[in-house]
């Protein structure tokens, strides 16, 4: 069956913001590794959380520069991470992630 462009975005952006909040991948080069994401899309992945009400920021490291930091989920919004965690791998499967 073939998945449709707006499930594939929604469910992306589902596995972003879990590997955020789950600490796994807080970074743009850790979501990267643990995707095979390229940057852009890493990047594009983490701009549009805020379109599902998600409040993910970025938190520089105190009295580091040059985009030192991570980011961290703040609010989850409408998403329950629960079904996040209960679907992973469906979710996973689905991205044809590892």
């Amino acid at each position: 069956m073939q998945t449709s462009k707006t499930r594939a975005s929604f469910y992306r952006r589902l596995y972003v913001a879990w590997l955020i909040d789950s600490g796994q991948a807080v970074s743009v080069p850790a979501l990267m590794e643990a995707t095979g994401m390229p940057r852009r899309t890493a990047q594009d992945t983490l701009a549009a959380l805020s379109e599902l009400d998600i409040d993910c920021q970025f938190e520089q490291n105190p009295g580091e520069r040059n985009n030192a930091g991570h980011y961290r989920i703040h609010d989850w919004g409408p998403i329950d991470k629960r079904w996040i965690a209960a679907n992973l791998q469906q979710i996973k499967t689905t991205l044809g992630y590892p």
